[in-house]
C-alpha cells in the first residue's frame, strides 16, 4: 500500500489504513518531508515515471485534504486505469442501506453514515462527522471533524463543510462551496459561496 501525500491529513489516513490491516510500504509526494513521524520510506513524486510505475503495481490511497488537488491526482491515475482504494476506519458506523462509492473515499474514526445516505467518489467524512438519513455527499467533498448534516442534505461536488458545522435538514449546498467551522447553516448555499457564523451568512472578502 502506497500513501500519496504525507502531512496532517495523510497522517489521519495512515492511521485508518493501519487500523484496517494495511501495511504501508511508503509515501509519495512532490518532495521528501523533513518530518517522518511514522518512519516510512519516501518513494518519490507520484507524477514521475517512477511514481506512476509504483502506482501501477501497488494499491494506493490519496491522503490529501485539499479537494481540488485530491481530484486532480485521482484523475491523473484514472487516466492509466489505476484507482485508489477506500480508507474506512473500523469504528465508523455505516448503515447497510447507505451507498459508499468504490474509490478514494475516506471515512474516519467515529463517523456515522445513516440510512439511505450516499457518499461520492473521493469524498471525506472526517472524524466524528454525522451524515444523516438520505444525505448526499458529492464527489470530492469534505465533511470536517464533528460536522453534522441533518436529514436529506445535498452537498455538491468539491464543497467543504468545516469542523463542527451543522447543516439543517433539506438544504442544498452547491458545488465548490465552503462552510466555516462551527457554522449553523439554515439556508441553501450556492455554488462557490462561502458562509460563516451562527446563523451562517455569506462571506465576501
Amino acid at each position: 500500500m502506497i500513501l500519496i501525500g504525507y502531512s496532517g491529513h495523510a497522517f489521519v489516513a495512515y492511521g485508518i489504513l493501519r487500523e484496517s490491516g494495511y501495511s504501508i510500504s511508503g509515501y509519495c509526494d512532490i518532495e521528501e518531508k523533513a518530518s517522518n513521524p511514522f518512519h516510512i520510506p519516501y518513494l518519490g513524486y507520484e507524477g514521475s515515471e517512477q511514481g506512476r510505475e509504483l502506482i501501477r503495481r501497488h494499491d494506493f490511497f490519496i491522503g490529501i485534504g485539499d479537494n481540488r488537488i485530491r481530484k486532480k491526482i485521482f484523475e491523473q491515475f484514472a487516466g492509466i486505469q489505476r484507482l485508489p482504494i477506500n480508507a474506512i476506519h473500523p469504528s465508523a458506523v455505516i448503515d447497510k442501506s447507505a451507498r459508499i462509492a468504490a474509490h478514494a473515499v475516506m471515512i474516519a474514526a467515529g463517523a456515522k453514515i445513516n440510512p439511505l445516505a450516499t457518499v461520492g467518489t473521493g469524498a471525506i467524512c472526517n472524524t466524528g462527522s454525522i451524515i444523516e438519513h438520505e444525505c448526499q455527499v458529492g464527489d470530492f467533498a469534505h465533511i470536517g471533524p464533528g460536522a453534522v448534516l441533518c436529514g436529506n442534505v445535498i452537498v455538491g461536488e468539491g464543497s467543504f463543510v468545516g469542523a463542527g458545522a451543522v447543516v439543517r435538514q433539506n438544504l442544498h449546498i452547491g458545488r465548490n462551496a465552503m462552510i466555516g467551522a462551527g457554522a449553523v447553516v439554515v439556508k441553501p448555499v450556492g455554488d462557490g459561496e462561502t458562509v460563516m457564523g451562527n446563523p451562517a451568512r455569506l462571506w465576501k472578502p
